[in-house]
């Protein structure tokens, strides 16, 4: 059997457990660069947006975002009606690490008005919630966070997602240096002689603001749709529905009849647009990123390279 000393009334102060302050700094710099791995780079925590904690977000954020010398951009990567957002934000991750992106996914819930409503932030507006405004202000805190000034971003949005991000770039094409749109199950047409939502007739008096033409002509656009995306069951519009309104159905059948509506409305109105309809796909936001990225990176490039 060990003997081991004991040291409770030995009075050797050479004995003690208590770490020095060498010590301790080290421990502390080793917490630090932990925390830093798990809330401030790479693939972060979850947090909740400051104006507004009924919604939230995620990011991945590449290493290169310590030097301030270098060049990062933004990309928002919206989810669907599954809210699945991390799923977004991992879909986009290697793609931030390898072409200096913060990767930004929001989530906007399902009844955060307490009636159970799921379509709200597809239309930008529910009840006083202005969900364009709130991916605004989630932006504005993420470059705030980090030092940078993410005066444009890129804007990826899949399904419900898709909804939001065309009818996003109807708002603020200013804010855009990019945007792909991923198989909305329902379309706004620039229509000025078709209400909003079918059309963008009122839009200024729901809104606020103009749609600024010129602008959006500036935004370069990518729609992206599997060929194999055919279900109909969630799309159609019914009278009686929430958003059900004549012209409801008009753009289309199925996602990839809408897209293509969609696709020349834009460029009847002077915008060009990069269309993929990709072969065997069904309606999975995974197996469409990879051509929503290939776009962003030839922007990226273009974008670079102009700048000073």
């Amino acid at each position: 059997m060990l003997n081991t000393p004991d040291l409770s009334e030995s009075g050797d102060e050479n004995m003690t457990t208590t770490p020095t302050a060498v010590e301790s700094k080290h421990a502390d710099e080793i917490a630090a660069r932990a925390a830093k791995q798990v809330y401030h780079l790479g693939a972060t925590t979850v947090y909740s947006h400051p104006q507004d904690p009924r919604f939230a977000y995620t990011l991945y954020v590449p290493e290169g975002i310590e030097d301030p010398d270098r060049q990062i951009d933004l990309v928002v990567s919206l989810h669907g009606s599954t809210r699945s957002m991390e799923i977004y934000r991992n879909g986009f991750a290697e793609f931030g690490r390898w072409n200096d992106c913060v990767i930004l996914s929001p989530l906007f819930p399902v009844g955060v008005l307490g009636d159970s409503n799921g379509e709200g932030y597809k239309h930008l507006i529910e009840g006083d919630i202005r969900y364009d405004q709130i991916l605004l202000d989630m932006v504005a805190n993420v470059g705030a966070k980090y030092k940078r000034d993410f005066d444009t971003f890129a804007l990826f949005g899949y399904s419900g997602g898709g909804q939001f991000t065309h009818r996003f770039c109807y708002l603020h094409p200013e804010r855009l240096w990019a945007a792909s749109i991923g198989a909305p199950g329902s379309v706004t047409l620039l229509d000025a002689d078709k209400d909003w939502w079918v059309g963008v007739r009122g839009i200024e008096a729901r809104f606020g603001k103009a749609i600024d033409h010129d602008a959006l002509r500036k935004v370069p656009v990518h729609m992206v749709v599997g060929d194999a995306d055919l279900e109909t069951w969630e799309i159609t519009h019914r009278v009686g529905g929430r958003h059900y309104m004549p012209g409801a159905n008009d753009a289309g059948r199925t996602r990839p009849e809408r897209l293509a509506t969609l696709k020349a409305s834009f460029e009847a109105a002077g915008i060009d647009v990069r269309f993929d309809l990709l072969p065997n796909v069904p309606h999975m936001g995974l197996k469409v990123m990879p051509a929503a990225q290939d776009f962003f990176a030839q922007v990226l490039k273009k974008k670079r390279r102009a700048m000073p």
